[in-house]
């Protein structure tokens, strides 16, 4: 399939788990795509292997100005932008009584402030090319709490809303949003918080019992971006196990 043929997307966090396999798929559909993170070094490595439709862009997702500086530089050498994958986001577990205030900031920070600046700035630049599609990463945490993880439930819920606002803003722009909410996955960002036993521990509860992978994610991702998904604004997408198909008693 080349479902990406002619287009442009722009992956933030693109240079490993989730982010790096969506770039991988979408440049296998034939996009050109902007891998843009603050891992240099993964993103310069990614774009070399992947070769010339892949470009790397160092993004700190909470500063306007680098975002700004990111959507010109890719309608610059790659002509226009037509997807937006909002994929960067950082996971801390606290209590809510003692998450200090910098880190519940800095959490919002990324994972909701990144988005909102994302969407801000693409849009403009879609309009432009006639009309895009937004792919935001929300959670499992998007859709319910989960103990120890407050400060990531409110951004992540709020990605899940913010999500929604976009797609009846600019539906009459050709522009759909749709949010994914990825569970139990086996990505670079949970092996940092969660051990060997911690992640036999979550796929045990998984009712396919396995944690999912960065392809599964980029494969959703891929066809709500694409024009297979012609008719989908402002839906969330589970990619979790089946995990939510429990009420959790």
């Amino acid at each position: 399939m080349n479902r990406f043929e002619g287009k442009v997307a722009l992956v933030t966090g693109g240079s490993r788990g989730m982010g790096a396999a969506t770039v991988r798929r979408l440049h296998s559909e034939g996009a050109s795509v902007v891998t843009a993170d603050i891992l240099d070094d993964d993103g310069k490595a990614l774009a070399d292997e992947l070769g010339d439709r892949v470009r790397f862009a160092h993004l700190d997702v909470t500063s306007e100005e680098q975002w700004q500086d990111v959507i010109a530089q890719t309608e610059r050498e790659l002509g226009k932008l037509d997807v937006l994958v909002n994929n960067a986001g950082i996971l801390k577990f606290n209590a809510l009584t003692d998450v200090p205030l910098e880190e519940f900031r800095q959490i919002i920070d990324v994972n909701l402030t990144g988005v909102f600046l994302g969407m801000k700035h693409a849009i403009p630049a879609m309009k432009r090319a006639g009309g895009g599609a937004i792919v935001n990463v929300s959670s499992t945490e998007g859709m319910a709490a989960t103990l120890f993880c407050g400060a990531y439930t409110a951004s992540k819920f709020g990605v899940r809303g913010i999500t929604k606002a976009a797609a009846l803003e600019y539906a009459g722009d050709k522009i759909r949003a749709n949010s994914v909410h990825p569970g139990g996955m086996d990505t670079p960002m949970t092996r940092a918080v969660m051990d060997e036993t911690g992640r036999k521990y979550v796929a045990s509860k998984v009712p396919l019992k396995r944690m999912g992978t960065p392809e599964d994610v980029a494969n959703v991702i891929a066809f709500l971006a694409s024009d297979d998904a012609a008719y989908c604004t402002g839906a969330e997408v589970l990619i979790d196990g089946g995990v939510m198909s429990s009420a959790g008693f």
